[in-house]
């Protein structure tokens, strides 16, 4: 009898340890998946993997002031707008759209309304076939898909399983996305860039080129081709896109088309809507409705 109520009582101590085992590897697994989410990379940076990610989470006009990483950064925006500053210019982020920041390079990040972001940290020995300088890049649903799985695996994922094909896949898919014409380029001579900070920040089709070359102390004739030999772009189609991606910040925080159109300075919602499609490809509301199937895949993720 004695020895069936030992035997009774050591059962139970293993399945009471099985248990207690099963409890604390689940809580450890668990903290691993989602340690990940809402945290900061410079806690990963040297994490012994060519790529490390994060989501995060930002309320609306949160702003991510002056900082650099180790290493590169594809920028992903899942859900809201995003718009990122460096000395060589200024890059607008729509939903489902990703900006690809080279390592080292100093930059301000704005959020226009909730954000919602995944972003890849790539080291520079596996970045090789990924752009020199900023990009924005379009984002397929596989790509997509890649970064929302991305962020759930654990930072020292296992390199010869199923984590470390994701993570190699993501990278090859990064590398094969088209880049899309959503930045404003800065010129390099001071009188230029301060100009263009301040017309960047409130940009207005009525500036004319007249104007911007008084104020910085040069001819017409000198502005013009200063101005063309150092951003690549004519000024007044420089103007028309500093207009157009500030138009694209406003239009996702909800902003109507017609005042966009008003306080831009064109004469009217349908004169802007035409400039809109021929620089960008499609009609306001058409470029930003393509994105609400999968950004609801987001918020359901």
């Amino acid at each position: 009898m004695a020895h069936c109520i030992a035997k009774g009582i050591t059962l139970e101590w293993l399945a009471s340890a099985r248990m207690h085992w099963w409890v604390s590897f689940c809580r450890i697994r668990a903290k691993s998946l989602l340690i990940m989410r809402n945290a900061r990379v410079t806690h990963y940076e040297d994490t012994p993997r060519d790529v490390v990610t994060t989501g995060n989470d930002y309320p609306p006009h949160y702003v991510l002031p002056r900082h650099a990483h180790k290493r590169g950064q594809l920028l992903y925006a899942a859900t809201g707008v995003v718009t990122v500053i460096t000395d060589e210019g200024s890059w607008v982020v729509p939903p489902r759209r990703a900006l690809w920041i080279p390592a080292g390079v100093a930059h301000e990040v704005h959020m226009s309304g909730v954000v919602s972001t995944r972003s890849a940290y790539v080291r520079d020995e596996a970045s090789a076939q990924l752009p020199r300088h900023c990009r924005v890049i379009g984002v397929s649903l596989l790509l997509h898909a890649l970064l929302l799985e991305a962020v759930d695996l654990p930072a020292e994922y296992a390199l010869d399983g199923r984590d470390g094909r994701v993570m190699a896949l993501l990278l090859d898919e990064i590398a094969a996305m088209p880049a899309l014409a959503l930045n404003t380029p800065l010129p390099r001579d001071p009188r230029l860039t301060r100009l263009c900070r301040a017309l960047m920040a409130a940009p207005a089709l009525e500036i004319d080129i007249d104007a911007m070359a008084h104020k910085a102390g040069m001819s017409r004739r000198s502005f013009t081709r200063l101005f063309r030999q150092q951003t690549g772009m004519s000024f007044s189609a420089w103007r028309q896109q500093a207009c157009l991606l500030v138009a694209l910040t406003r239009l996702g925080s909800g902003e109507s088309i017609t005042q966009v159109a008003v306080d831009l300075g064109y004469s009217s919602a349908s004169a802007f809507t035409a400039a809109f499609r021929r620089v960008l490809g499609a009609a306001p509301s058409r470029y930003l409705a393509s994105h609400e199937r999968i950004d609801r895949s987001v918020v359901d993720a």
